[in-house]
């Protein structure tokens, strides 16, 4: 019986498990999207939304409890300056999965792993990209 045994092992032992989901939640709190599988995209939410969480109580022990898990001092600041405020009126569930098809090589199910209004940004900035491409480039 599994009784409270919960996450995914991903068929690897405890400290290859536990650095892979701090290299992802690093990747995705820096980024604010990241493409992973499906499984891995599962098992990285819940422990992305405890980080969020905790950026957004700005105190001594939540940035030492972040600094804990999270890789790097630039992703720390950025959790607890930007992070953090941007979420403090909602009550959770600060990313999505959406599902993108098969990878070509062997066929996993890929995902991405976004946090929740950044779709916003990212279509500003193909909208951005677009306007500098049609723009008439001066001949030399």
């Amino acid at each position: 019986m599994r009784h409270l045994v919960k996450g995914k092992k991903l068929r690897r032992d405890t400290a290859h498990r536990k650095a892979l989901l701090r290299n992802l939640v690093t990747s995705f709190l820096e980024k604010e999207r990241i493409r992973t599988t499906l499984a891995k995209a599962k098992a990285t939410r819940p422990v992305a939304e405890k980080i969020i969480t905790l950026g957004k109580e700005d105190s001594l022990h939540a940035r030492r409890r972040a600094f804990q898990f999270v890789y790097k001092k630039d992703v720390v600041r950025k959790l607890f300056e930007d992070l953090g405020p941007r979420f403090r009126e909602r009550p959770g569930g600060y990313t999505r999965i959406v599902k993108i098809g098969p990878r070509f090589g062997d066929g996993s199910e890929m995902a991405i792993l976004e946090m929740v209004g950044t779709e916003f940004k990212s279509e500003e900035k193909q909208k951005e990209k677009k306007k500098k491409s049609t723009s008439p480039k001066s001949k030399k």
